[in-house]
């Protein structure tokens, strides 16, 4: 269990850099960089209270 719980936070991680990486590309994140990782934590912490919740 301990491994795949390694493997999601990860892959969890560089799915999130790669977002952070494409939107800095294209110019979004001007003004709005420090705003932006609040959703991407609250998806996260969502994700990890269902995992403990439903398991």
């Amino acid at each position: 269990m301990k491994s795949s719980k390694r493997i999601f936070d990860l892959s969890f991680i560089i799915i999130a850099t790669g977002l952070f990486i494409a939107l800095n590309e294209f110019n979004v994140l001007n003004k709005h960089i420090a705003f932006s990782i609040i959703p991407i934590l609250i998806a996260y912490f969502i994700g990890q209270y269902s995992a403990k919740k439903f398991q």
